[in-house]
This record gives structure tokens, sequence and C-alpha cells, in this order.
């Protein structure tokens, strides 16, 4: 009696991996589970068989009896048999033959190496999460982004550099940038799925086995392929050239990164003492297990550290890219995890999804926090005019302002009206320029212009 691996048989929360079952999303499963996995080797295997026949050299039985058996091979059947003669794609290949008659098994992945198979398979699965799953849901976000940025384009905020205020702009400009950036990464992943590519030329790559057969074997590599709906390597070795698939990763963890570097501004702007937007809380909701007052930004922080975790796979990635002149095995344990990256750059999406949907915006706050320093932040509008006008040094003197006002505790309005060395300067300055040094909320240059022409253009690059 063979005995079957742990794994087999164990219960879910037995899982090592939190992208079995905390982070486990269903959507991805279609494409990049095991059992995803083993229906597209299937498909594979399928289409060599096809070809075959349609260059005469196996019957039409045969095809129908492969298609037939790939609807009844399961991928437990295959560990099954895997873990008697410990090579996992002649498991698949012995469980199809199994189901044909004698004189169509000789036609089941021949002249295939094991790799024409998984390499064409994993290109075929992550052309299809990427553009079926990963883009849909990053779509999905830019739509709410968008619905954002568009609604608080005139709300006015104090933009911060190094934590400290600075000059303002408005909520909505603040999200144009993520529309824009997020945007810019979806349409890369459009472009890189599309070059995911498969191989169908043999043990080393030089076609050695299709050539016994066939004089064009590059043409039956096209003709295979074309029917999963792939493009040849131009090159391959027993492997498909990494490059393709380390450039759709890099873009996958550049989305995700996007995303985390938004959620991270978001979680900073809820902080108790700025408090100028929130994550929906819902009704039983509980931010803390001892503080019962705690409304905690667990979206968005849950966003940047499965960022973490995906930044550092990235490096595997890259290890990948070198495999010993042929191939070796160096590639194969690591290359199976590539899909949790995938898995949780879309759980990330969703949830953000989720949050900037019901995104709660405090344009009071917004307002308070802008006027906390009594104008202090119009110090770089003043000290431009005055450098404009004329002033020797417009920025020392303004910096002693500043320290003036800060000082006695005044408003910046305040300390330039007594000023006398000022007043000339004062006197030259337009009605705008005057209006801006009173009202700092006038002071966001074209933010309003500049988030509308951002939204408008990635509604229409990406149909929205």
């Amino acid at each position: 009696m063979v005995r079957l691996p742990r794994f087999l048989t164990r219960d879910v929360y037995d899982s090592i991996s939190p992208a079995d079952y905390r982070y486990w999303d269903s959507d991805v499963a279609k494409y990049l589970s095991e059992n995803a996995f083993t229906r597209y080797l299937l498909q594979v295997e399928l289409a060599l068989v096809t070809v075959l026949n349609k260059r005469g050299m196996a019957p039409a039985s045969a095809v129908e009896q492969v298609e037939r058996a790939a609807k009844q091979i399961t991928t437990h059947q295959i560990y099954q048999e895997e873990n008697r003669i410990k090579h996992d794609i002649r498991a698949l290949v012995n469980l199809i033959r199994n189901r044909l008659t004698k004189k169509n098994k000789p036609f089941v992945h021949t002249p295939a190496t094991s790799f024409d198979i998984r390499d064409t398979a994993t290109s075929m699965r992550f052309r299809d999460v990427t553009t079926k799953v990963v883009i849909p849901e990053l779509k999905k976000l830019e739509r709410f982004l968008i619905e954002l940025a568009s609604r608080e384009a005139e709300t006015v905020e104090v933009g911060r550099t190094h934590g400290q205020h600075a000059s303002p702009l408005t909520f909505g400009f603040f999200v144009a940038g993520f529309v824009s950036r997020l945007g810019q990464s979806i349409e890369k992943l459009e472009t890189l799925a599309k070059e995911l590519e498969g191989k169908f030329s043999g043990s080393v790559g030089a076609y050695n086995a299709s050539s016994l057969f066939f004089d064009d074997p590059e043409e039956f590599e096209r003709e295979i392929l074309s029917i999963l709906g792939l493009k040849p390597a131009e090159h391959s070795t027993q492997i498909a050239p990494p490059e393709p698939m380390i450039r759709l990763m890099c873009e996958i963890t550049i989305a995700h990164g996007i995303i985390a570097d938004l959620s991270d501004s978001l979680r900073h702007l809820q902080r108790t003492e700025i408090g100028e937007v929130g994550e929906p809380f819902e009704e039983e909701q509980v931010g803390s297990s001892i503080m019962p007052q705690k409304r905690n930004p667990i979206g968005l922080e849950n966003a940047k550290s499965l960022w973490k975790t995906s930044i550092g796979r990235l490096v595997t990635v890259f290890l990948d890219q070198l495999s010993e002149h042929q191939r070796d095995l160096t590639n194969s344990a690591s290359g199976r995890t590539y899909g949790e990256s995938v898995n949780y750059l879309v759980v990330t999406a969703k949830r953000l999804s989720r949050i900037i949907a019901k995104l709660e915006v405090d344009q009071d706050n917004m307002s308070t926090n802008l006027n906390l320093q009594k104008g202090l932040i119009l110090a770089e509008p003043l000290q431009i005019i005055l450098a404009f006008l004329g002033h020797p040094d417009a920025h020392e003197k303004v910096r002693k302002l500043t320290q003036q006002a800060i000082r006695e505790g005044k408003g910046m309005e305040d300390i330039l009206a007594v000023d006398p060395e000022l007043a000339p300067y004062i006197a030259r300055m337009s009605p705008k320029q005057l209006l801006v040094l009173q009202n700092p909320t006038l002071y966001t240059g074209i933010a309003k212009t500049k988030t509308g022409t951002i939204v408008s253009n990635w509604r229409k690059r990406l149909n929205l």
C-alpha cells in the first residue's frame, strides 16, 4: 500500500503558508492553484496530440481519448502516482496513458520533454491570471481612485514633506498621483502578460526529438502553441527563457508597491492627531483586544505588510534567472512560489477597493491642520514674490519672519503687516498675490485642473 503525503489529507488550518487559508483568493486559485496547474498541463498535452493528428501522425481517436482522460484526471491522482514514481510530469503522462487504448498510448507526450509541458502551462496560467484577475481588480481600484480624486479635487489640505507641513495642495491632487502611477502599471502588465512565451523545443532546446519526425520542427512548435494562444521563444533550452516571467513579476511587485505607498500615506493621515481620513469601520468591528475605543487602520496596514512579503519573493525570482547549461533543477521548487505574490497583490487590491470606495474624508480636520501653523506655510510664496520684486535676500528675510512669528505666537499675516522693510514690496504686489498671502487655500497651483486632466486621461486610456 502506497502511503500518501500528509498534505493530501490534512486540515486546511494545518497549512503553513497563510496564502493557503487567511489570504487565499478564489479568483486567483482558478489559475494558480495546483488544481488549476493540472488543468493547464492537460491542455498542453491535448494540444500536442491534436497537432500530431493534424499532421497525420496520430489518429483522431487519440485526440478524443486524451480529451476524455483530461476531464477525468485529478490532482490528487497525479500526486498519488508521483509519490510512487517520483516524477510529476511522468505521473501525469501515466494517468493519461492508462485511460487510452493500447493503439493510442504511444502518442501521449511524444516527442515532448517535461518542461515543454510545464513552462508552456506556466506561461498560460500567469498570462490568464494577469489578464483575467489582476488587471480587472487593479482597474476596479483605479475607478474608485478616480472617483475619489474627482470628488475631492477642490478639497485643500496641507502638503507634507519629511513629515512636516509644506505647501498646500488638494486631496484630490494627492490621489490623482496614484491614479497616474497605478494606470501606468496596469498598462505595463497588459503588455507583459502578452509577452509570456511557450516552448516545444525538447530537452536541450535544439528540437532534437521533433526533428526525428518533422522537417519543420519550429513550425510544429508554433502550431501547438497557437492552439494555446502563445508565441514560441526565439531561443530556449530545456526551459523557456526566464526574462519574460521576471519582468511580469517585477511589475506585479511594482503595482503592489504603488498600492502599499498609497495605503501607508492614508494610514498616516488617519493618525489621531491628524484625522484627515478614516478607513471604513464596521459596526461590530473591534480595533483592539483591550482598548475598546481604537479604530485601527488594519486594511491599510495589511496592504503594506503583504507588499513587504512580495518584495522579498522577488529576490527568488531573480535568482531563478540563472540555470546551469541547458537546465538545472534549482528553479523547480522556488518557481512554484511565484503565484503567492500574485495572490497577495489581488488580495491587497480587493481590500483597497473596499476601503477607497467608502473612505471617510474629514474636510474640517484638513482645514484645521492647514491653519495649524498660522500661515507659516505661506513662507514659500512670500519669499518667491519678494525675490521677483527685487528683495536682495528674500529667503533669509522670510526665514527670520517665520522665527519671529513662532517666537511671538502670531500669524504670518500679522507679522507682515507691521514690518516696515516689507511695506514697499507689499505695495507693489498684485491683487492675486496679496490674496494668496492672506489665504493659504488659494495657494494650490493648478492642483484642481491637473487632477481633472489626470483622471480624464486614465478614464480614456483604460476605458473606465
